[in-house]
């Protein structure tokens, strides 16, 4: 009989939990976009630095919280989506951040390591991109436009092409995820579906 009310209150504990999604779309729109900005040369490659600060902590620490508690939640997509890109957008600050205080110098080979770091990313991306598939519309936007950003990007790093076109889909990525991150914050707020997220979500 304890054992059944301790796994009753977890379960209303679990059920009481707040939806942690909307909180990390939103540090990724706001990160993504930023540096987006830069990599599309809307403004000066002087002003990067200025995404250290949500690297850390939105699309980074708040975005790998929002993680965790889809742990809680049992979604095993958000959690593995949210957590990644949490510590995807720590890591980019700190390789920056590095570069900057002279710590880590890559040289010629600047382009090569930081594509090779993005390369990495694009191909989690892909399959989380096919899973995004049993999402909704909205999600699965976020991911395939991601995944054109990236790889927009990849060819950017080693040489092939300038960064504006990835810069430019990177805004785009961010522009889906803040609606995606309105659209979960507006319908839970209103207890009615104000903003679609699209059909085929379970």
């Amino acid at each position: 009989m304890a054992e059944e009310k301790r796994v009753t209150a977890e379960v209303s504990q679990v059920a009481a939990t707040a939806n942690p999604a909307p909180l990390g779309l939103a540090g990724f729109a706001v990160t993504t976009f930023v540096l987006s900005m830069v990599n599309a040369q809307f403004i000066p490659a002087a002003a990067k630095p200025v995404v250290l600060g949500l690297g850390f902590f939105y699309g980074g620490l708040a975005q790998f919280l929002a993680g965790m508690q889809e742990f809680k939640k049992n979604n095993v997509f958000g959690a593995t989506a949210f957590s990644t890109y949490g510590a995807f957008w720590m890591s980019l600050a700190l390789v920056e951040l590095l570069g900057l205080l002279g710590v880590i110098n890559f040289g010629e080979a600047a382009g090569q390591a930081v594509g090779t770091f993005l390369l990495a990313f694009t191909i989690f991306n892909t399959y989380m991109w096919i899973a995004s598939f049993q999402t909704s519309a909205a999600v699965c936007l976020v991911f395939t436009t991601l995944e054109l950003t990236f790889i927009l990007l990849v060819l950017a790093e080693f040489g092939i092409m300038s960064s504006v076109p990835g810069g430019i889909m990177g805004i785009i990525t961010s522009f889906c995820a803040w609606y995606t991150s309105a659209a979960e914050v507006i319908n839970a707020v209103s207890n009615r579906t104000v903003l679609p997220v699209g059909p085929f979500k379970k």
